[in-house]
């Protein structure tokens, strides 16, 4: 089965290469950019200045192919593809949370994202914690790195 997907809107933000910068939300935590929206979905956005936090959906535009066993930035090991938050994946989609700021009709300010600019939004949802937290008991092998993804950047091994 095949299906396309429409971007909603683009993301706006300073990384302009994939090496070098934040590797997950949590590294890009003060970073404070925009998502401009299609003006045809701008209605889609009434309410949503409510939450603090929402869930952005995106396509990884500049990932080209993928391999099921890839070394990930967090870890000196291959791991499978689906264990880790690699971008080149069969459907190179992507997934963060951020703190929304304020919207000003079709533009939404954003606190906290990790993706190059120009990056095509998929979808929005509001994040509720009541909905989307989940009480965890165990993160696999990022057990023993997940903390440094605050500070590892990106290099070249998804390019």
């Amino acid at each position: 089965m095949e299906f396309s997907i429409t971007p909603i809107g683009i993301i706006q933000t300073p990384f302009d290469n994939l090496k070098g910068m934040p590797i997950q939300p949590s590294g890009a935590a003060k970073v404070m950019e925009t998502i401009v929206m299609e003006k045809e979905y701008e209605q889609g956005l009434n309410d949503l200045d409510g939450f603090s936090h929402i869930i952005l959906l995106y396509h990884f535009h500049e990932s080209k192919g993928y391999n099921l066993m890839v070394k990930p930035f967090l870890d000196d090991h291959k791991r499978g593809l689906f264990s880790t938050r690699a971008p080149r994946r069969p459907n190179p989609i992507g997934l963060s949370i951020v703190r929304l700021i304020k919207r000003e009709g079709n533009r939404l300010t954003i606190k906290g994202i990790d993706v190059l600019n120009g990056t095509p939004l998929i979808d929005i949802k509001p994040y509720v914690p009541g909905f989307d937290t989940k009480e965890v008991t165990s993160i696999g092998w990022l057990e023993k790195s997940y903390e440094k993804a605050v500070s590892i950047k990106s290099d070249d091994r998804f390019i």
